[in-house]
């Protein structure tokens, strides 16, 4: 079993660090709330950011343009915590970094999205170097522990209540179980209050509960888009059980317990949702038809995700990783095309703006499981190229943001 590379690597953005491990895909918007439903701080979208950041003559893999970058981030994310039910309180106060797209829950936008949301941003804050040193980098996250703490209790995110169809609370178990992995590998959970040591070992417990209980039901792995009744069987999400496997296996890794049956199922789903050119399923309950294989420029995202998951768990190899890696690179001028456009997904590829950053994070990752040693300089050069797209896409204020709303911009 490979293990989960926690630190992808010094370039790529330091492995795309501004853009957390998640895609978080919507359906489209419910019906309009109530006029007495309380609404969110920001739901009307913005004008698509196509404002690129000024020209910049250094490489793409320049050290020093990639550090000044990554210190823009800190400040940008810091800036930008919130504090949803209270848009006025005080900095020192705010806890969460909602992601926002089109669904909502009773007119608000969705606990699992904020929950996921601000485990993502905080997992980028770690990742970006000096972070010992940073007082305030620690107190945010320390905040937003404390939130989601706070909100395992939310009836909205009960397990034992969830009961199939369009619902998004999976992603707050995958991806607040990933962040806790991160502050255990990088020894950074924080010592005061002393509490906080219980709060994590509690969001584990709770992430691993909820995601055995929302494991598809004869199929295995996760998806947002279930069919509804809890016990019924749908097609497997490789958005959604590739990024909750590289949680599992790092919870694994940290000595806890995970049903093995659970992975296994979990990677025989991932393992039919690839078809015959190594294109991956939107969706697969059975195994693709060999003659009708998913176009791959819509699927360069399933890809990456894909075979990097199936990797570490033993089931891919480094020529399907490359094999990934250069399909993005050839296809990127289709992703590139929805970026920051408003609706979800639209041809000719059915893409959804939100899988922009989403592939280029597995990318980077797919990217550091390349040979090292005598092959190294073919990793090098991938890393360049990612940075030079990354850099090509970057907003005037330093952001990147694939999405219409200005909160997705901490994603």
């Amino acid at each position: 079993m490979n293990a989960l590379p926690m630190l992808l690597s010094a370039s790529a953005l330091t492995s795309s660090l501004a853009f957390a491990p998640a895609a978080i895909a919507q359906s489209p918007a419910a019906d309009p709330p109530p006029r007495s439903a309380p609404k969110p701080a920001d739901t009307k979208p913005a004008e698509p950011p196509k404002e690129t950041a000024l020209s910049d003559a250094r490489a793409p893999n320049d050290p020093k343009r990639i550090e000044e970058a990554l210190a823009k981030v800190v400040d940008l994310l810091l800036a930008k915590q919130e504090d949803m039910e209270h848009p006025s309180a005080e900095p020192d106060t705010r806890a969460e970094w909602p992601y926002e797209g089109v669904v909502r829950v009773q007119g608000l936008v969705p606990i699992g999205y904020r929950i996921g949301g601000t485990a993502n941003t905080c997992v980028c804050l770690l990742r970006i170097p000096q972070y010992a040193a940073d007082p305030k980098r620690q107190a945010a996250v320390a905040r937003a522990i404390a939130f989601i703490a706070q909100q395992t209790a939310n009836p909205l995110m009960s397990a034992d209540a969830w009961d199939g169809g369009y619902d998004v609370r999976g992603w707050g178990y995958t991806y607040a179980l990933a962040f806790c992995m991160e502050l255990k590998n990088a020894k950074a959970i924080p010592a005061d209050p002393p509490e906080m040591a219980k709060k994590v070992e509690d969001i584990i417990a709770w992430s691993l509960d909820g995601l055995k209980k929302t494991e598809i039901k004869g199929v295995g792995g996760w998806n947002y888009a279930h069919s509804p009744g809890r016990d019924s069987a749908c097609p497997s999400s490789p958005f959604m059980t590739g990024p909750t496997l590289q949680a599992l296996f790092e919870a694994r890794k940290n000595g806890y317990e995970v049903d093995e049956g659970m992975i296994t199922r979990a990677l025989d789903a991932l393992e039919r949702c690839r078809g015959s050119t190594g294109s991956f399923a939107y969706a697969a309950k059975e195994a693709q038809n060999p003659e009708r294989p998913e176009a791959i420029p819509g699927a360069v995202g399933r890809m990456l995700v894909g075979e990097v998951t199936l990797y570490l768990g033993g089931r891919s190899d480094q020529a399907r990783v490359r094999a990934a890696i250069d399909a993005f690179l050839a296809h990127w001028t289709w992703l590139d095309q929805r970026r920051a456009k408003p609706n979800t997904h639209a041809g000719p590829y059915n893409i959804a703006p939100y899988y922009f950053y989403y592939a280029h994070y597995y990318c980077a990752q797919a990217i550091e499981l390349l040979p090292k040693g005598a092959r190294d300089q073919d990793r090098l050069e991938y890393r360049r190229r990612l940075d030079e797209l990354l850099f090509s896409v970057q907003l005037a204020d330093g952001s990147w943001n694939d999405r219409v709303f200005s909160r997705t911009s901490n994603y």
